[in-house]
């Protein structure tokens, strides 16, 4: 009896330690795979299966389990997403989401989860970390301000661009994309004359195009996805001229690797962003490779997006921190916590760090759009600028006071 008592004592503390080796970590991951940004989701979803590729998909004795959930860019379909991966996927960190309204309302979600760690994975709208940031919530992308450091004052002393005119979508990512151009182009003395907003999934830009002014030395294009590619085909119809610069997401692979000829008058855009495509550090060259050799040419784009990069930096934040706590996620997870705020990203478009509100401070890129003389477009680099923090240099209470990004915020002067 004793013996049959000690066989299974030992089989009970063999079956746990298999259960123990066993154990999963489980990640929930959102995208845009559906809507006007769906091309940016794909992207963003190879950047993550890149990471994976280089990283593994263990800790220690753990296994990490990826559920993937869909959303359209819209504030309500993200919640519905991370609330499905919570509830009844029983996820244990968020790697969530990728467009600037959905960030704020997951930011929001993520207070109501004090438990759990959400991982930006690529949305850039200021207000997420800027106002009220959750505790729980950590971006290792710039925001959009931080992603035009550089171009206002480029235009400006390099173009000499006096006057220009923005058309950008209607929401929050894309405000503060223009709220960082107009601070440093208009600072510089330029002046911004024109500001044009169009809702997400525009497909008419007959009277937008109509109403841009002749008097002015560029049009700043904040668009993404399909709306960037209806404008150009539109804009090259009505025979339009006008020198162009481009936000972040307006001239990374996503739009330049697009089908027909429209794309081409991108060819000399001037832009800045978080990366570019001919920077010629060696780890974004090695990143480049794996995201090449990852998948067949037909399946991604020649070079990654800004979304595939900002997948894999997050990607790469959410797994080496767990290392740094063998996948320790016990007192609500407060060493993975304390990790994730402490690390420092040798990322493939720079280093990157976090400020007090667990904000990205990066690398940021001036580039222009140039044809590899075998009709492929790439962003070359023309300027980098390190350590771009989200004040973007100013005082801190100086910044403060210029107000949040919006239609009309920031207002064309000297601050």
């Amino acid at each position: 009896m004793k013996g049959s008592l000690g066989l299974i004592a030992l089989s009970s503390l063999l079956l746990s330690g298999t259960a123990f080796a066993q154990e999963k970590i489980k990640v929930g991951v959102t995208a845009t795979l559906e809507g006007t940004y769906t091309v940016l989701g794909e992207d963003g979803i190879r950047g993550f299966q890149t990471a994976l590729n280089v990283l593994g998909k263990k800790v220690g004795d753990k296994e990490l389990e990826f559920v993937i959930a869909s959303t359209d860019a819209t504030p309500d379909s993200a919640v519905r997403a991370v609330r499905k991966l919570i509830e009844q996927d029983k996820v244990q960190i968020l790697l969530s989401p990728l467009s600037g309204d959905e960030g704020i309302a997951v930011k929001n979600f993520a207070k109501t989860h004090p438990e759990l760690t959400f991982i930006n994975a690529a949305s850039g709208a200021q207000e997420t970390t800027y106002v009220d940031p959750a505790p729980n919530f950590f971006r290792y992308n710039m925001d959009g301000a931080q992603w035009q450091v550089g171009l206002g004052k480029y235009a400006y002393d390099e173009k000499k661009y006096r006057k220009i005119a923005t058309v950008g979508e209607d929401y929050s990512f894309i405000y503060t994309q223009v709220f960082g151009l107009v601070l440093e182009f208009c600072g510089a003395g330029g002046q911004v004359t024109n500001r044009q907003w169009v809702p997400l999934g525009t497909k008419d830009f007959a009277s937008v195009i109509a109403a841009l002014p002749d008097d002015v030395d560029a049009i700043y294009l904040g668009l993404g996805g399909a709306d960037a590619v209806n404008f150009l085909n539109q804009y090259q119809q009505a025979g339009g001229k006008a020198h162009l610069m481009g936000g972040s997401i307006m001239i990374d692979q996503t739009i330049l690797s697009s089908k027909g000829n429209a794309k081409n008058a991108l060819v000399g855009t001037l832009a800045a962003s978080g990366q570019a495509d001919t920077w010629e550090d060696p780890g974004w060259q090695k990143f480049v490779k794996n995201y090449q050799d990852a998948f067949p040419p037909n399946k991604r784009f020649p070079s990654p997006s800004l979304l595939a990069t900002n997948y894999y930096g997050s990607t790469m934040a959410l797994i080496l921190a767990l290392r740094q706590v063998n996948g320790d996620l016990s007192d609500n997870q407060s060493k993975y916590k304390t990790a994730l705020a402490k690390i420092e990203l040798d990322a493939p478009n720079g280093k990157i760090k976090l400020d007090a509100n667990r904000q990205a401070i990066g690398t940021n890129f001036v580039t222009e759009v140039v044809d590899d003389g075998k009709g492929a477009l790439f962003s070359k680099v023309v300027k980098v600028i390190p350590n771009v923090n989200q004040t973007l240099g100013y005082d801190p209470a100086v910044f403060a006071k210029i107000g949040l990004p919006s239609r009309t915020v920031p207002e064309c002067k000297k601050y």
